[in-house]
């Protein structure tokens, strides 16, 4: 099959380069030169593990190649995805499909033969009937069809994610849309992974649900670790124990300091806003959405508390400012909360991330970024776990406490065992759903 996918941003490259390696033609568009530039010249402008082995086999056999040049890359193609992105609109928390309409108008204007134009990106229920509207008034005589096919991709596992999926959604009109649609997933189906075919707006709130559902379970979670603290309970304990039913299951059962990253905040608000057009209010969601913020702030509050109340004059370690580890990404970090309220309460702020620097030094200004988990903990008064990347799981606790001018640590991932860190010199450690200890206690 000949593919054209509009967009190399996340979503967009991952694609492309896959269905490269299903064996399909494949020509990545996208309007920033340098973008295409780089990928050219195999480099991958976002951080995804493996994605770059991937993307030189496919573009050395030939499967894989990268223009600007719209009207050329969809010429016989069979289907166009369309994976541009849809930020949530100010003002009202809606996601902005307008690049999504505009990408489906120049395909229309450029397509001469039929054509299955696919929404990749995350969009809100009836606009793909938009989309299909907007192609036939830009070309009335274009034969085509619209489906809807949803990503279902974790950052930092989106290569087994599109290659394993748990379900491959796939929203159409017609037979012959499903026909295009099934031989380019075909290498799937034939290893027997689930293909959900369905109607264009039923694929579209697969999408929302999902998402909202598993932000629901992180947020409660989190507020189950507060009760903990004040209970004497332990939230890994209670997680592990509701996590072996089966109508529960133990993914996204990790307390930590309130969900990030490019999905759940935008898809929450956007089913939220979905509800309130239709007269069908989200309760839920919403309720998710003020809740997850009140966890960010209430980080705040536990490491004010470990630093005796102000921040004034302490040395701060951060370790980790991405959303999630194996990510280059920071939208909606909890680090964009935490770190600016360390700085604005008068604290000197070291950070340290394997890929969060590119992103950070914008969107944290006034930090001192350090090389290691070493280097930013020398002198500082206390250490804050706030990612968890592989190479702080596993540090020298009584390395970085003799490095440290008060040893403090604030495990915001409960990575570390309270004995050990105690053991290994702290005074003081502080973490998720868990009792918070002291060397005096």
């Amino acid at each position: 099959m000949k593919i054209a996918v509009i967009g190399t941003g996340y979503v967009g490259l991952v694609s492309g380069v896959c269905f490269a390696d299903f064996g399909h033609d494949i020509v990545c568009v996208d309007r920033d030169q340098r973008k295409i530039d780089m990928l050219e010249r195999g480099e991958i402008p976002i951080f995804e593990p493996g994605l770059d082995v991937m993307l030189a086999r496919n573009t050395d056999a030939g499967r894989l190649r990268f223009s600007r040049d719209l009207p050329t890359a969809i010429e016989g193609a069979d289907a166009v995805f369309i994976a541009v992105g849809t930020p949530t609109r100010r003002g009202d928390g809606h996601a902005d499909v307008s690049y999504v309409l505009a990408a489906a108008e120049e395909v229309a204007r450029a397509a001469s033969d039929y054509v299955v134009i696919v929404t990749k990106s995350t969009v809100p229920v009836g606009t793909n009937r938009k989309v299909a509207a907007a192609v036939k008034a830009a070309n009335p005589h274009l034969d085509f069809d619209v489906a809807s096919n949803p990503e279902f991709l974790r950052e930092g596992a989106a290569i087994d994610d599109f290659m394993r999926p748990d379900r491959v959604v796939v929203g159409v009109q017609s037979d012959r849309a499903a026909a295009v649609m099934a031989a380019i997933y075909r290498p799937l189906f034939l290893r027997d992974f689930p293909i959900v075919t369905t109607d264009l707006e039923s694929a579209e709130m697969i999408k929302y649900a999902a998402n909202a559902f598993l932000a629901t379970k992180v947020t409660f979670i989190n507020e189950i670790a507060a009760l903990c603290e004040r209970t004497g309970a332990d939230v890994k304990e209670v997680a592990k124990g509701i996590g072996y039913d089966g109508r529960i299951g133990n993914k996204f059962l990790h307390a930590g300091p309130g969900f990030g990253g490019s999905c759940f905040p935008k898809d929450t608000k956007a089913l939220a806003r979905i509800g309130q057009e239709n007269g069908v209010p989200m309760r839920i969601t919403e309720t998710v959405i003020e809740v997850n913020e009140q966890i960010k702030r209430r980080m705040i509050e536990k490491l004010r508390d470990l630093c005796d109340d102000s921040f004034a004059g302490k040395t701060v370690a951060v370790l980790g400012v991405t959303f999630k580890p194996n990510t280059d990404d920071m939208r909606e970090s909890p680090a964009l909360t935490i770190v600016p309220a360390l700085l604005g309460g008068g604290a000197t702020v070291r950070v340290t991330d394997p890929h969060g620097r590119a992103e950070g030094e914008t969107l944290l200004p006034g930090v001192t970024w350090s090389d290691s988990a070493y280097d930013a903990a020398d002198g500082a008064d206390l250490l804050v776990l706030l990612t968890a990347w592989n190479e702080f799981r596993a540090l020298d606790l009584r390395r970085l406490a003799d490095r440290m001018h008060r040893p403090l640590m604030a495990d915001l991932r409960n990575i570390y065992s309270p004995d050990d860190v105690l053991d290994a010199g702290f005074i003081g450690y502080t973490s998720i759903g868990r009792a918070s200890r002291s060397n005096t206690s």
